[in-house]
């Protein structure tokens, strides 16, 4: 197994690893700690099915099952995430952490492309640690008893499972019935792994901070995001057929660039159970 630093704020490329078989425990020790070192890790050139992808994630925590989309018949854990060549919008098209708005939020995400553009559709990510630490003492004081409230429902007009439908290979996944999720969470997250204070805030799920009204609070979150997503913060990654991403929810966000009009893409994801943020 090689380990291989793709930029100085997070992310590494895992190379001479099959992830179609199973792992020895060395190998998966060694995954995990490379996991909370860079937070988020590439994988290239791998042929899975559905089945094998479980299996792999299996190596971070427990599968989930996401609230909003049917997974695969055989493999439910697994959701499908397409956009075609008349798709205007894309899906995780803004920097977020996924599930934030449920009380126990996804510990990790793994994508695995199964179709991908010849040129666009990359993702970014950026290191929410890294973010906090450039923060002012004055601006970590201030931040540090504020809750930030997350809703399911911000940004979706009519629905979450409403506005999701509009991309037509996943029209009829949505599941209709969903309930909305809110939640509150600590705007500076403890990692449960290392001890690591990060940023715990999104524009796409974090609508107000506890005790105060929406106008208010958008200033400041406005503020935060933008400090996060700073270049110094960020790495990107350029999918290819067989490529696989799996990244930490608790210290990152990221952003599916949509860039690539009227061309194909194909996903499969997986989240991995979490708890609750402290």
């Amino acid at each position: 197994m090689i380990i291989t630093p793709i930029s100085n704020a997070l992310g590494a490329e895992i190379s001479e690893i099959d992830l179609s078989v199973r792992l020895s425990n060395n190998q998966t020790g060694k995954l995990y700690d490379a996991f909370l070192k860079y937070c988020v890790l590439f994988f290239r050139e791998h042929s899975l099915s559905a089945t094998q992808v479980l299996e792999f994630s299996k190596t971070f925590g427990a599968p989930a099952i996401y609230p909003f989309i049917q997974g695969l018949p055989e493999v439910p854990e697994v959701i499908e995430i397409i956009k075609t060549e008349t798709d205007e919008s894309n899906f995780g098209g803004s920097w977020h952490s996924d599930t934030s708005y449920m009380h126990r939020p996804a510990k990790a995400t793994l994508l695995y492309a199964k179709e991908v553009p010849d040129f666009g559709g990359d993702t970014l990510f950026c290191n929410t640690n890294m973010a906090y630490e450039q923060l002012s003492e004055g601006m970590k004081k201030l931040l540090s008893d504020l809750s930030g409230v997350n809703s399911s429902e911000k940004g979706y007009q009519g629905g979450r499972a409403t506005g999701m439908n509009k991309l037509n290979a996943m029209k009829g996944t949505y599941k209709k019935e969903a309930k909305s999720f809110e939640s509150e969470h600590p705007v500076i997250r403890t990692h449960p792994d290392t001890g690591k204070k990060s940023l715990y805030i999104n524009k796409s799920h974090t609508y107000r901070f506890k005790n105060m009204s929406e106008e208010e609070s958008t200033p400041l979150i406005n503020y935060l995001c933008d400090h996060m997503i700073k270049p110094e913060f960020t790495c990107r990654f350029r999918w290819r057929e067989g490529s696989l991403a799996i990244w930490d929810n608790r210290t990152t966000l990221h952003n599916a660039i949509n860039d690539y009009q009227k061309k194909r893409r194909h996903m499969q994801r997986i989240t991995i159970e979490g708890c609750t943020p402290r």
